[in-house]
């Protein structure tokens, strides 16, 4: 079957078939239920519908497997499933097509979960999962795969990597769902992801879902003059709108119809609809489309052009980027100072604080954002305002806890322009640690995935890979934990973040000089510049909370020491002795320190700095 669907499809569009999910909220299927499930507890439901498109004229149907991945199937505890639901939804489909002269196609959409440069999911696991239901779809029979609705052109990759594993001869049509301008999620225009599903082994390409027919007609052209492959457009029935609390798409059939001949006048071979899109909607289509002009009109598609993907530009070196990138590149040893955000607007102390720090001699103030999720000012607008003020560097603390890539990118450009220059790359406290327990979360990236946003920006790339003039600069500098009980899970995800392209380590408080001495030798082989974390601790109250709630190591010799102290200011000085001869034993091994300043008190950092004295060491090789 997949030579005669492939010869098929030059000689004359198919009519594929509209949603399904639409079909099962119409019939009273509530959206929190597994759509695909339904395959095994109401096989007459799915095999019903797949008729009735089958009845409106559609030459393919879909397989009700859409979301029948063991990631999406996960959430609502059916990863064990995977195999029988796409076995089912598969047999369902083939049994409704026995008595027409059609395909059944398998569908495959997204895992619903990031997949790395951007997510915690690796290549290799995405590709396993796919592998797995293509494997389901393909035991029972499917005449062709039609991944749909991917964002992210890594993720598609892998897909189509999995379908190849399983046949190197299926038919695969790789559909791409895109905004209003024609653009994946992930940024990447038609003149990008043409080219790329073509060179990963598509057979067919294209858009479906998310926009209505005239924004995809238009990125359907320009798709057709970046690529020589047969085309593929679903559109939703138009864009919905709220009527009574429900979001009806409000496209008529003949309107669809319309815009059906448009697509094949446009080089499309495989049309049909996604959201919205019901029988009538394909039986109007199937109409509109024998018509002989329609049919007749064999679109000329041009010769794949000579579109290369954007190049990077060469990053700006790291002594030019920033004083602290300088001091980092020379192998100086550096000095932060942590400043917290106020929870209101009156920043007088902060900024007081940053000049008395750099009247000291401190490199660099560290401004954390909303440390433990609590609800404070922009650190960005305080980092801005030091900078601006004190004329002293600012190294902005950057989270994924709180925005979208979207929202990532214009923070990221819109702080390049304003000159703040240093960042740390952190995922983030989550709510639920905050006084705001139930305020969302986002994590579209973790920090990995931040520093690969990060470095592209510095390459002159957005986070599509599409130019955007001058690199923006910045100092990328990542968290690290030497204390973790799971060391092994935290060097793997320092070297990521080492290949994604950082450039310095702060860590998380060292009150155990053997867990650092064992970091240290644990990531010889990818070894940037660390600053080690110091925390003057101010009370036994601190450190327990410290060990008990941070999950910090502090060892038992340290919470003895504290708790002798006698006094409030006995246990404040005994805190920044230890934190003193925390920072000579590792001034050695490492290239500065970062001191906290419990409570605002800056006085306490610079006691503990003043260890250091007047000479500064030099960072060893």
């Amino acid at each position: 079957m997949a030579a005669d669907f492939l010869a098929r499809v030059k000689q004359s569009p198919l009519l594929c078939d509209g949603a399904m999910g639409t079909l099962l909220y119409a019939k009273g299927i509530f959206i929190n239920r597994c759509y695909d499930e339904l395959n095994l507890s109401q096989p007459d439901l799915i095999r019903g519908i797949h008729r009735e498109y089958l009845q409106a004229g559609a030459e393919i149907i879909e397989t009700n497997t859409f979301g029948a991945n063991s990631f999406r199937l996960a959430r609502h505890s059916m990863a064990d499933k995977v195999r029988d639901i796409n076995r089912a939804g598969a047999r369902l489909a083939r049994e409704a097509a026995k008595s027409f002269d059609v395909y059944v196609a398998g569908s495959v959409g997204p895992l619903g979960t990031r997949i790395e440069p951007l997510g915690k999911t690796s290549f290799q696991e995405a590709r396993a999962a796919f592998r797995e239901q293509i494997e389901a779809l393909v035991e029972v029979g499917v005449d062709l795969l039609i991944l749909e609705t991917f964002g992210y052109l890594e993720e598609i990759h892998q897909a189509l990597l999995a379908a190849r594993d399983v046949s190197a001869s299926l038919p695969l049509v790789a559909q791409v769902t895109i905004d209003e301008d024609g653009n994946c999620l992930d940024g990447s225009d038609p003149e990008t992801f043409a080219p790329k599903l073509q060179e990963w082994g598509a057979d067919l390409i294209g858009c479906n879902c998310s926009i209505g027919p005239v924004a995809m007609l238009d990125a359907i052209e320009r798709v057709r003059a970046a690529s020589s492959l047969p085309l593929a457009a679903q559109p939703n029935a138009g864009i919905p709108r709220s009527v009574e609390g429900r979001n009806i798409y409000l496209c008529s059939p003949e309107y669809m119809a319309s815009y059906a001949r448009k697509f094949v006048a446009a080089g499309v071979r495989l049309v049909g609809g996604c959201c919205g899109t019901t029988p009538d909607h394909i039986r109007a289509m199937k109409s509109a489309l024998r018509v002989g002009e329609a049919r007749g009109k064999a679109a000329t598609v041009p010769a794949l052009g000579s579109h290369a993907t954007p190049a990077a530009v060469p990053a700006m070196p790291l002594a030019n980027r920033s004083r602290l990138g300088a001091k980092l590149a020379g192998g100086e040893f550096v000095t932060m100072v942590e400043i917290v955000p106020p929870k209101g607007t009156d920043i007088r102390k902060e900024v007081e604080g940053a000049r008395f720090l750099k009247s000291v001699g401190v490199d660099a103030v560290n401004i954390p954002d909303s440390p433990r999720a609590s609800a404070r000012m922009s650190n960005q607008a305080l980092s801005l305002l030091i900078q601006r003020e004190v004329e002293m560097d600012a190294i902005l603390h950057y989270t994924c806890r709180d925005r979208n890539v979207l929202c990532i990118q214009s923070d990221l450009l819109g702080a390049a322009a304003v000159g703040i220059r240093n960042l740390i790359c952190i995922t983030g406290d989550p709510p639920k640690m905050g006084n705001y327990p139930d305020a969302t979360a986002v994590f579209d990236v973790d920090a990995i995935g931040l520093v690969n946003i990060v470095r592209n920006l510095n390459q002159g790339l957005d986070i599509g890979r599409n130019p955007i003039g001058a690199g923006t600069g910045f100092v990328i500098g990542v968290g690290a934990n030497p204390g973790l009980t799971d060391l092994d899970e935290e060097i793997r995800r320092f070297e990521y973040k080492v290949q994604a392209g950082a450039e310095y380590a702060v860590t998380q408080p060292v009150f155990d000089l053997r867990l650092l001495e064992n970091f240290l030798r644990r990531i010889e082989h990818c070894r940037i510049p660390v600053v080690a974390g110091i925390w003057p601790l101010v009370s036994v109250r601190n450190a327990e909370f410290m060990k008990n709630e941070l999950r910090v190591s502090v060892p038992d010799s340290i919470l003895e020491r504290m708790a002798r102290a006698q006094t409030p200011e006995a246990a404040r000085e005994e805190g920044v002795t230890i934190a003193r001869e925390m920072l000579m034993a590792a001034r050695h091994m490492v290239q500065g320190v970062q001191i906290s300043a419990p409570l605002g008190r800056y006085r306490s950092a610079v006691d503990v700095l003043e260890a250091l004295g007047t000479a500064r060491p030099r960072a060893s090789a």
